[in-house]
């Protein structure tokens, strides 16, 4: 057991050791010099023969330069995109509920048509409603005759009581009963319009243009008005162009995009018009556009998002109420950024950071911030300059201070994959 772990304390010093040569780029025999003084040198001297049969005169031998790729970063005025999920909804959306009670007699109309404003969808038997508009209208002409006959005693008692051959209460009542009359008169009008009215919501027709569910209840049946509780739903209609785009904006988001409006001396008005590009999940880019019509008068303090709205034309009828979609919005200003593919970032625990290439062929190791990807490339905000040579290929080869010999080559986007709309396309390296 001893002879193991005396064995495994070998085994860790030698890796330790190994570890800390390829570091420093120093031999075991220097280490050993500079770690134990004098005793050193008796461990120098040796190892001494093991190092001198790594090549001739002692030194170690060296190979010819490692080759890599190496690219400036590619310049070019872009704006930076931020991109949400979000769900269509109709512009108009209407539940068709029933007005009056009664029973349905016709039905009007094909489950899932469009239908346009004013159509006729559903009728209910409308005879009963007929009935008592006419006893409304007879009633009406009631309350006329009566209002008439008392204006009537009313004119005629005027000279009577004036040469007192009626008393002047008599006079009073016929006054009141004329008023009366009139007050019957308005009851009966409006009783009438009711009728009227009823009559009316027999009849029931689109109020909106747009594509038709099902019918919900079929012809026969009775059907029941009141209220959005009690009355019996029949159908319901959505609009189809526009739609709506709803998506949330996260918070920090929503501050960026108001420091952007007070930049512009507009403020929160200046986001609204502003183009939001939308492509549904099975599509490739972002081919369909729409503006920003609307912004939530609060952050949600449950989500901490900000609920925004584009409206989107749907000339095709692609788009349904309740789809899923993603959309990007324009997060930043145009402005002039440098580029490189994402290969070409390395990374440790602690940070991002790019290999350059000096004039002598010395690569140095340069921390980098970076940004989001464009066109396929990565935005490096600081921590190169376009005019440095960066490895884009064959950085697993190299470390910093090492001689490479690099390669030239140009970062360039492919003409064949341009966009009409900020869609992102495939970037090549080219040869110059």
């Amino acid at each position: 057991m001893r002879i193991r772990y005396i064995a495994l304390l070998l085994v860790a010093a030698g890796i330790a050791v190994a570890a800390v040569s390829w570091l420093t780029r120093k031999t075991p025999g220097e280490l050993a010099g500079e770690w134990l003084g004098p005793l050193g040198g008796k461990v120098t001297a040796a190892l001494a023969p093991a190092e001198k049969s790594k090549g001739t005169g002692g030194a170690p031998q060296q190979g010819p330069p490692p080759e890599v790729t190496v690219s400036q970063p590619l310049q070019r005025r872009i704006a930076e995109w931020d991109e949400y999920t979000g769900r269509f909804d109709a512009v108009e959306s209407v539940e068709l509920r029933a007005r009056v009670s009664g029973y349905l007699t016709e039905i009007r109309f094909t489950d899932g048509q469009d239908v346009k404003q004013g159509d006729l969808l559903f009728v209910i038997d409308p005879r009963p409603f007929e009935r008592a508009l006419g006893q409304a209208q007879a009633e009406l002409e009631q309350a006329r005759t009566k209002v008439s006959n008392a204006s009537l005693d009313v004119e005629r008692g005027k000279p009577l009581a004036a040469r007192n051959v009626i008393s002047q209460k008599t006079q009073d009542d016929r006054e009141n009963l004329y008023r009366d009359a009139e007050a019957a008169l308005k009851v009966a009008e409006a009783k009438f319009k009711t009728a009227e009215l009823d009559l009316s919501f027999t009849r029931v027709a689109a109020p909106v243009s747009g594509r038709i569910s099902r019918t919900l209840v079929t012809k026969g049946n009775y059907v029941s008005a009141g209220g959005s509780q009690g009355s019996t739903l029949l159908t319901t209609i959505v609009s189809q162009k526009p739609m709506y785009v709803y998506f949330d904006v996260n918070e920090n988001n929503a501050i960026k995009y108001k420091r952007m409006g007070e930049a512009s001396g507009k403020g929160r008005t200046a986001l609204l018009g502003t183009p939001v590009f939308v492509a549904l999940p099975d599509e490739k880019g972002f081919p369909h556009q729409g503006r920003l019509d609307f912004l939530d008068n609060r952050i949600d303090a449950a989500t901490g998002t900000w609920r925004a709205r584009a409206v989107v034309d749907n000339e095709s009828g692609l788009f349904s109420a309740g789809m899923f979609s993603r959309v990007r919005m324009q997060g930043s200003p145009e402005y002039d950024a440098l580029m490189l593919p994402d290969e070409a970032i390395g990374t440790d625990q602690t940070s991002r950071y790019v290999l350059v290439v000096g004039e002598d062929g010395t690569t140095r190791r340069s921390p980098v911030k970076l940004g989001p990807l464009q066109f396929g490339l990565r935005v490096v905000r600081e921590g190169v300059a376009a005019e440095d040579w960066v490895v884009v290929r064959g950085q697993a080869k190299v470390r910093p201070g090492m001689k490479v010999t690099p390669k030239r080559e140009q970062v360039t986007i492919s003409e064949a994959g341009k966009p009409a709309s900020p869609t992102g396309t495939p970037i090549r390296v080219e040869k110059p």
